[in-house]
């Protein structure tokens, strides 16, 4: 039997998707304070106090204890008092990057056996005004919350990026607490448990080379993705011009058929930003999904150079990015949702977020992989791939001519002149003094 010595909703719900039993026990340990140069220490021996003070009322059990805190500066933040100590707390932290840290201690009640470690990760979040914390307060309870946020919820709008483990700022770190039950011998029942943890599965990625670890398969990444087009369909003018629809699913179909995944539907539909109906742009979503922009239509005006925006695309869906995305950033219940495609009240906000998410780009590391593989399914599908450096070409000077916009073709992709180097290198170009002195 496991005990979490914490009454945590947060902690009990992942414990409940690892599939094991395990009973609640709030500790009633008094925390350490006044560590605040030390954090990583004081969440361990917080969680070990906590854990200890329920470990000795028992005769057997598994005791986890957990502490959390927040960091910014030498300044710590652990649950606010009240509105005003919240309100206070979440400026700071959307002023500049913060660090969490997690202490988690083990006990095996029966062999006087215990183990503690910590995890820590970087949180980059928006900066917020008064309005936005007011808004979110009114959904959202701040006074459980380290920070006086959650990032598996509405909190997870905020959030622009972390550095470690999603599952520490939830407040358990799982893979540690995998570690943790390890040292202390629990073996066969913690790899029982792996296996159920939220249906995940390590799977070869042929587009990348590696061996990534994914939270959902294939059947529920296209149950997101038609989650996630309703939405997109709700907010832009779906065009229903026929020529330029017939255009881009043949050139679209090509590409499909030559790319590394094929046991999904590739979707490719053209859409306009009634407000601003010139902008170059394209995105893909989760479970084969592709969005063109009518603008890009006349800016890609070779079927080679559409091929290659549409592969680049392609290779986002291949590599599967958006699905690990959202994993980095999102907590599963939501995601479950945004697959189940239910009436849920929740599915609508989800589904928005998502995107939302998904439109503040991928990382460079990302665009530069879905630029190689554009290149190459161009070139399998029979058109010219060094099209893409003349597409490139025609953006650079479009670029220069108009004024900064929100929201622009990719958008975060890396510089131009790096694009063209990987493009280059990929189709086996000789690169110029050029392109080499421009990708510093």
């Amino acid at each position: 039997m496991f005990i979490l010595a914490s009454k945590s909703k947060a902690r009990a719900q992942i414990l409940k998707g690892l599939k094991i039993k395990f009973k609640v026990m709030p500790s009633h340990a008094k925390e350490h304070k006044g560590l605040d140069t030390h954090p990583a220490q004081t969440v361990k021996s917080n969680a070990l106090l906590k854990a200890r003070e329920i470990a000795r009322r028992l005769k057997s059990g598994i005791v986890i204890g957990c502490d959390t805190l927040v960091w910014q500066n030498g300044e710590v933040f652990g649950k606010p008092k009240d509105l005003k100590d919240a309100r206070a707390m979440l400026k700071k932290l959307s002023s500049k990057p913060h660090r969490l840290y997690t202490g988690i201690a083990v006990i095996d009640a029966k062999r006087h056996k215990e183990v503690v470690a910590v995890e820590e990760t970087k949180i980059f979040m928006e900066e917020l005004n008064d309005r936005e914390i007011s808004n979110y307060f009114k959904k959202v309870s701040p006074l459980d919350k380290a920070g006086g946020f959650d990032i598996q919820g509405l909190g997870s709008l905020f959030i622009k990026r972390i550095e470690g483990c999603y599952f520490n700022v939830v407040g358990l770190p799982v893979s540690k607490l995998f570690s943790c039950l390890k040292k202390i011998g629990v073996q066969l029942l913690i790899f029982i448990c792996a296996i159920n943890f939220y249906g995940c599965a390590t799977e070869y990625n042929v587009a990348s080379n590696t061996r990534d670890w994914m939270m959902f398969s294939t059947e529920k990444e296209v149950a997101m993705g038609d989650s996630m087009s309703k939405v997109v369909e709700k907010e832009y003018r779906v065009v229903q011009d026929r020529q330029a629809n017939e255009r881009v699913q043949r050139v679209g179909e090509k590409i499909a058929a030559v790319c590394d995944r094929k046991e999904i539907l590739y979707r490719f539909r053209i859409i306009e930003d009634e407000k601003e109906k010139d902008m170059v742009n394209a995105a893909s979503l989760p479970g084969g999904y592709v969005y063109v922009y009518n603008e890009l239509l006349k800016v890609a005006d070779t079927d080679d150079q559409l091929a290659a925006v549409l592969g680049h695309e392609v290779g986002h869906i291949v590599a599967r990015h958006s699905i690990k995305r959202l994993q980095a950033i999102w907590g599963y219940n939501i995601l479950t949702v945004l697959a189940a495609g239910t009436r849920n009240p929740d599915f609508a906000q989800g589904a928005q977020a998502a995107y939302l998410s998904l439109l503040s780009g991928y990382s460079q590391e990302d665009e530069l992989l879905a630029d190689k593989l554009g290149a190459r399914y161009t070139k399998r599908a029979g058109y010219n791939p060094e099209a893409m450096l003349t597409f490139l070409g025609k953006l650079k000077v479009r670029h220069k001519k108009e004024k900064p916009r929100a929201v622009v073709y990719f958008k975060t992709h890396p510089y131009i002149s790096g694009r063209i180097k990987v493009t280059k290198e990929e189709l086996g170009e000789k690169m110029s003094f050029e392109d080499f002195i421009n990708t510093f």
